[in-house]
């Protein structure tokens, strides 16, 4: 029986590609100098997923990025929001650097994989899974083998749809990523998407994308009872992915909630 995975991103404002981590696209490509304390608004959003946690009781992952353990702001309320049952935590990168928009470096990587994980697993201990999601959603075909070098067992990056295609990288295709995933070892869950658009993260409040994202929200299997998470890692076992971003719960002053059955 096909279920739903729930995931969300915990990207703050700073971590847009606008302000740092894409080569072209944004104001402080390599991220220095960029302003890492939590906003006001992602802070509000972490009280009110944990309250939309608590009445669901939903098991969640959460993709962290790394360099929000190093304020204690962001830190302290990304613990608040794990110490709960059925959240689970996956990896979004050391510093959400577009990595798939970039030419290869897999050195550095490997790099920032590693240390990644590492201090998500001296945070989170065992609520840390080794399945990553591209930062941005740029992920490129050479990024596989690196993911599988250190152990990563799932990637969640693809969004499979044409208007996004060219995240795969130049002259490359989605198809060519999942291939990637797949030959090194990797179990690939791809994004939801209905009639070819997007469906998750923006689409779901872009004008001319919501209301197809909403439908195909609104027609979701069921979501993953708790005792069954460990299928994420089974590519035997068909999933729905998706996903939003925490501080979308800031909006409508915090009464957001996904647009589930």
């Amino acid at each position: 029986m096909t279920r739903t995975w729930l995931t969300v991103d915990t990207d703050d404002r700073h971590h847009r590609p606008s302000m740092q981590g894409h080569p072209t696209r944004s104001a402080s490509p390599d991220g220095r100098g960029v302003d890492r304390t939590p906003s006001e608004a992602w802070l509000s959003a972490c009280s009110a997923l944990g309250a939309w946690l608590d009445r669901q009781s939903v098991p969640v992952t959460l993709f962290v990025i790394a360099d929000q353990l190093e304020v204690d702001a962001s830190r302290d309320a990304l613990l608040s929001l794990t110490n709960r049952p059925g959240v689970t935590v996956g990896c979004h990168g050391l510093h959400h650097r577009a990595w798939g928009a970039w030419p290869a470096d897999e050195l550095r990587f490997n790099d920032a994989l590693t240390t990644s994980m590492h201090r998500l697993r001296e945070a989170f201990g065992d609520r840390v899974q080794p399945w990553f999601r591209a930062p941005s959603g740029y992920v490129a075909p050479w990024m596989a083998r690196v993911l599988a070098g250190v152990g990563m067992t799932v990637d969640s990056s693809v969004n499979p749809s044409f208007l996004v295609r060219k995240k795969a990288g130049p002259g490359r295709s989605w198809t060519d990523v999942e291939r990637a995933m797949t030959d090194a070892g990797l179990v690939e869950r791809p994004w939801l998407v209905r009639k070819g658009l997007p469906t998750c993260g923006p689409a779901l409040h872009l004008p001319l994308l919501r209301r197809n994202a909403r439908r195909a929200w609104r027609a979701l299997p069921d979501v993953l009872k708790a005792e069954e998470v460990p299928v994420v890692e089974d590519a035997s076992r068909p999933l729905v992915t998706v996903y939003w971003h925490l501080d979308d719960h800031a909006r409508h002053h915090g009464a957001w909630t996904p647009p589930l059955r």
